[in-house]
């Protein structure tokens, strides 16, 4: 799967960006998960946006051109004393392929750019636990619920 990377502030986003970005967010976590919540909390106006397009295909099946993986980077004071990764997300055309591997690679490397080897901090769905042990984060919490799904704090130390 071929994807462009990019990852943009808030005032940097079109409105077509933005509305493919919301779009993606609410299929997965709030229709796919069944679970209803404020989507839109005030963060994104403070964060850059990691956005994964698949590359242009001449086969219309492919869903060319459309936004297949995302995740949000909140700065320092936002969400934690650390920096954060957070909305992490693929289509479901996107699963099983690497795109959420390469997703969270990216976002990573976009955070040194930006911050430098810092540490970042998530709230991860417990069934992920393992997908991000993989990229050097480890449990730095007790497990709690958000929304209604199983969550555990998660630290990356550089």
């Amino acid at each position: 799967m071929n994807i462009t990377w990019s990852c943009k502030p808030f005032k940097d986003l079109s409105s077509e960006e933005l509305y493919e970005i919301f779009q993606l967010r609410l299929a997965v976590f709030v229709v796919e998960q069944n679970c209803p919540y404020q989507d839109a909390d005030g963060k994104d106006l403070k964060s850059l946006h990691v956005t994964g397009y698949l590359t242009p295909n001449p086969s219309p099946k492919t869903g060319e051109g459309s936004l297949v993986a995302y995740a949000r980077i909140l700065p320092p004071g936002i969400s934690y004393k650390e920096v954060s990764i957070g909305r992490v997300v693929t289509s479901q055309q996107a699963r099983r392929t690497g795109a959420g591997k390469m997703l969270m690679k990216k976002s990573m490397e976009y955070i040194q750019k930006e911050f430098g080897k810092v540490p970042i901090r998530i709230g991860a769905q417990l069934y992920l636990q393992k997908f991000y042990e993989d990229f050097g984060f480890v449990r730095a919490g007790d497990e709690y619920l958000e929304d209604g799904i199983p969550h555990i704090i998660m630290l990356f130390t550089p």
